[in-house]
């Protein structure tokens, strides 16, 4: 064929052909395999570079290309890898030895009941957490007696009942509903701007009470709005179980900054919102600082743009409502503000119910909607679980109408007037100071000059149990009614460990300040990521 009569395409294939003429096919199917590969990597890179940078912005996405491209060099992932083990052994060593002895198949003859003395000896090796820890245990006093043996009893009598099954176990329907209905009534579900429909159900927990509002929500949305591709906002201090709602259920998750005193911004979340925004979020308190973020504020964006408000009242729930009544200055943050259409309210923290107690509430009926297709006849289901605990409903039951609303005022009392003497006190300890202004009882505390992950671990070797924070490096104490007796204790143990650290900066490397401050500071969260779930992993 003449060359005059050769097509652009042909011209450019017979170019091609001839220039590559001079290599070895095997080279050129390497090169071919080796460039579709980068193709791959780059293309995967650009598309999670697009989702990091419309939710955390430039610097953020530049890192996480960076660090994908680090992995790329020759060792560089094998060595980040190696690291990450070291890390990963550290956290682990504390439970290596023990776990060598966990029972990996049954017995072949059962123990009978001197399983419970095997228990009872198991369980003496745990930590002393009596009036040590952050949170963790909300009732005061020991485990054989006053509230703790009441609930323990109460589950006990009912521990074998399902609310599955309301005909057989008609007690705990009534529990269930009665525990419902009173929760809802100290959030002003009797006030008229309620609307008078709200209901809910007891769910496992905080993390479950979030996941029904946030599907529920997503639900309505799509029901009443034709919203297929759901977003829903949140503040950076919120809660890692909005994390897995947005796992869960598909739904694309944007964070809001907070502002420099740790409040959500509510000019933020507004410039977040669109056309896809079925949700916005809001805490009182917050879990990290104990601040109460502007409910308001953020439930008249809700009214404005037409969207669901959710209150996260899972550690607040069960204190705001009295500390008003005692003459606390708490902003508004339950059903009597317009446009919150739902609140989790965990039982088991400050109801000092049993673990495993919480309740999600619903503005109306609408919002709340139930399974009941099924061929094995009819059926109904309110929250993720199918069959639950009727002994922890019991339980919960027993321990509100036990303490009734004079008994959590006196609690409330007691708790925020431990709080402020933390607060103060901490305030007065030379290096350290307190993150915002806490409006609860969490106290967070940081320091300019001292590393703070070095004073929780001297704390840790004095028997102190508290949460270490990232965003900024700083730790809480979440105070419960086992702190109420042991503040002096408390602050000077945290005054000497302060001292402690500041006489010794070079000291205190083997603890789990290094990883705190490590992690802190890694640019990567992906590897951060990995790192936990890699010990996740190895736990079980």
């Amino acid at each position: 064929m003449s060359s005059s009569l050769k097509t652009p395409v042909q011209a450019v294939r017979e170019a091609l052909n001839a220039s590559l003429a001079e290599y070895e096919p095997l080279t050129l199917v390497v090169a071919a395999m080796a460039t579709c590969f980068l193709l791959f990597i780059v293309t995967s890179t650009v598309s999670s570079a697009v989702l990091v940078l419309s939710d955390h912005g430039l610097l953020s996405t530049l890192t996480m290309i960076a660090f994908r491209f680090i992995k790329l060099i020759p060792g560089a992932n094998d060595y980040i890898k190696k690291e990450q083990a070291k890390v990963i052994d550290k956290l682990q060593s504390s439970a290596k030895a023990e776990k060598l002895c966990w029972a990996s198949e049954l017995p072949g003859e059962g123990l009978g009941p001197l399983v419970l003395e095997q228990m009872k000896e198991i369980k003496s090796r745990d930590k002393h957490w009596q009036g040590h820890c952050s949170g963790a245990v909300y009732i005061g006093g020991n485990e054989s007696e006053g509230h703790f043996a009441l609930v323990n009893e109460a589950y006990s009598i009912f521990s074998h009942t399902n609310p599955l099954h309301p005909d057989l176990f008609p007690s705990i329907a009534r529990f269930e509903a009665e525990v419902v209905a009173m929760t809802a009534a100290m959030l002003g579900s009797k006030s008229k701007s309620s609307g008078g429909q709200v209901c809910g159900n007891m769910t496992s927990g905080g993390t479950e009470s979030i996941l029904m509002a946030v599907k529920s929500t997503r639900d309505f949305m799509r029901a009443t709005r034709g919203i297929t591709a759901a977003e829903m906002i949140i503040p950076e201090s919120a809660h890692s179980a909005y994390d897995k709602a947005a796992q869960y259920f598909e739904i694309k998750l944007r964070r809001a900054p907070v502002t420099s005193d740790f409040h959500a911004d509510v000019k933020a979340i507004k410039r977040l919102i669109n056309k896809n925004t079925i949700m916005i979020v809001g805490s009182a308190p917050g879990f990290p600082h104990g601040i109460i973020d502007p409910i308001e504020e953020i439930a008249a964006l809700a009214l404005q743009f037409g969207i669901c408000m959710h209150v996260d009242l899972c550690l607040g729930g069960f204190v705001l409502p009295f500390a008003q009544k005692l003459g606390y200055p708490i902003p508004p943050f339950d059903f009597q503000v317009p446009g919150v259409t739902s609140i989790s309210v965990d039982v088991h923290k400050y109801g000092l119910a049993p673990k495993g107690t919480s309740t999600v509430l619903y503005r109306n009926h609408e919002l709340r909607q139930v399974l009941t297709e099924w061929s094995g006849g009819l059926y109904i289901s309110p929250s993720m679980a199918g069959s639950r605990s009727g002994g922890l409903i019991a339980g919960a039951w027993a321990a509100m109408m036990s303490l009734g609303e004079n008994g959590y005022i006196e609690i409330v009392r007691k708790l925020m007037e431990t709080s402020k003497k933390i607060e103060a006190g901490i305030k007065k300890i030379e290096g350290l100071y307190v993150l915002g202004k806490p409006e609860m009882t969490v106290i967070a505390f940081g320091s300019r000059d001292i590393d703070i992950y070095k004073i929780n671990d001297v704390m840790a070797s004095k028997g102190w149990s508290l949460n270490a924070l990232h965003k900024p490096s700083s730790v809480h104490i979440c105070v419960t009614l086992q702190h109420v007796d042991i503040v002096d204790d408390f602050l000077d143990d945290l005054a000497a460990a302060a001292t402690t650290v500041r006489e010794n900066p070079g000291k205190f490397e083997d603890g789990m300040a290094p990883i705190y401050g490590a992690a802190a500071k890694m640019p990567d969260r992906g590897t951060v990521r990995d790192i936990l779930v890699a010990y996740m992993d190895s736990t079980c």
